[in-house]
């Protein structure tokens, strides 16, 4: 096999890749035995039609396609890995000869993982981030955990308010005829909850347990099923019963059910140091993100196309396998968001580019500084790795290959440099925006000027 590089503009590359002719001969006769059992013509026992028949009824290039699509990915595989390029992208595919007992030349348009000039990294200064925790946001947070754990309690002798939950029957109504989706029994509701349209739950407001009545509301425009969309409709409704939250009391029998913790005090303070903590760890993302965007900002780089892209597609991929857990697939998705597959990747495309930027500055600063990933650090990687899939270490170090274990060694580097560059930051508080008059004052002294 022959391998030319040529390199071009932006970061790109065309490797032109020749396959002998006895191997395109070969992998002709491979798809002529794979395919001979289902060709039939006439004067011939069907598996029986020698090869030369075929391609002289059907052509001389019947098996062409599928012989190329043979050779292609371990032929294109071979000779990347013979180039020596650091290629950041799937290759664009050319045929450009394809004929039998000639060599088999096609060439693969890559994109190449560009240098980088780094701009200042050392020094960078980031906002100063306030995690103190109020009261206020103590007690909301308290107040949710209470909230979590209300127990829901059967009410007598008052109407249905806001945030009750009522048990109804319904049956839905469009010029008279009952429709299909309309109908429920023992329907359970909650009141404030906005689930129904229009104005059905404020209309069950100030109604009794027992009462029957005609609930009159309007589709969206924009609803899913189209002959209701935009259409008025009535529901008749029976209220069976109507149920309160009733919320425990905040006192130390509360923090025993919720924690760890004997008294309240002492879970307050734990709910206090929770945040504390939350909001640090919140904080220590920002600035992360703030010092590597403004390094960024600073450096030069020649990203093509097609790494972007490239990019794109493997954030695709990973949506698409979270979506899968709740048994939707890209195709799915699109339908039901009206998204086109070129919306989709629009859409992915500014974070694709971040994401490929800080990697690079961040690779660039971990080379510039000589970071290296230690066997210990690799170890613990895989270790943490076996004890979230559940698995013996021997085990996942079996399944790891070459370039999974690389990976995980660049992403140590990664952080490495990050923390390099953490080290020596240097925090500056968010300005205070001016008053009215200040600025105002500063507009007046502009003009005089």
């Amino acid at each position: 096999m022959s391998v030319q590089v040529e390199n071009l503009e932006h970061n790109m590359a065309k490797l032109t890749i020749g396959v002998p002719a006895e191997e395109f001969e070969k992998a002709l006769q491979r798809v002529y035995m794979k395919q001979k059992n289902s060709i039939s013509i006439q004067g011939f026992r069907k598996g029986k039609v020698p090869r030369s028949v075929v391609e002289k009824m059907y052509g001389a290039g019947i098996f062409y396609e599928d012989a190329a699509n043979q050779l292609l990915p371990d032929s294109y595989g071979k000779a990347a890995a013979e180039s020596g390029l650091d290629i950041v992208s799937m290759p664009t595919i050319d045929v450009v000869q394809m004929e039998k007992g000639k060599e088999f030349i096609f060439t693969a348009e890559v994109a190449l993982k560009p240098d980088v000039e780094l701009g200042k990294y050392i020094g960078v200064t980031v906002t100063k981030i306030d995690c103190s925790v109020t009261e206020e946001e103590v007690e909301k947070e308290i107040e949710s955990e209470r909230e979590r754990n209300a127990r829901t309690v059967a009410v007598e002798g008052r109407p249905v308010q806001d945030g009750d939950t009522v048990i109804i029957d319904y049956d839905g109504y469009m010029d008279g005829e009952a429709f299909e989706g309309g109908k429920a029994e023992n329907h359970s509701l909650v009141i404030g909850s906005h689930s129904f349209i229009d104005t059905f739950e404020d209309q069950l407001i100030g109604k009794n347990a027992g009462e029957e009545l005609d609930v009159n509301v309007t589709f969206p425009e924009e609803y899913h099923a189209d002959d209701l969309a935009g259409k008025p409709a009535v529901f008749k409704v029976k209220i069976h019963e109507i149920k309160a939250k009733e919320l425990p009391e905040l006192d130390d029998e509360f923090a025993q059910d919720v924690s760890e913790f004997d008294t309240f005090a002492e879970y307050k303070e734990s709910v206090s140091k929770r945040l504390t903590d939350r909001k640090e760890a919140a904080a220590k993302r920002d600035k992360e993100d703030e010092a590597v965007a403004k390094i960024v900002d600073k450096s030069k780089m020649d990203i093509p196309e097609a790494m972007v892209m490239t990019q794109v597609q493997r954030m695709i991929d990973e949506f698409g396998q979270r979506i899968a857990q709740s048994g939707l697939s890209v195709e799915q998705y699109l339908q039901f968001s009206g998204m086109t597959m070129e919306k989709l990747q629009e859409q992915m495309r500014p974070d694709a580019l971040k994401n490929i930027q800080n990697t690079l500055v961040l690779q660039k600063i971990a080379e510039t500084e000589n970071l290296e990933a230690e066997e210990e650090e690799v170890e613990k990687e895989i270790a943490d790795m076996a004890a979230m899939y559940q698995m013996e270490v021997e085990k996942i170090k079996g399944l790891l290959q070459a370039e999974e274990i690389a990976s995980i060694k660049d992403d140590i580097k990664i952080r490495k440099a990050v923390d390099l560059i953490m080290a020596s930051v240097k925090e500056r508080a968010k300005a205070k925006p001016k008053a009215k008059k200040e600025k105002e004052a500063e507009s007046e002294k502009a003009a005089e000027a």
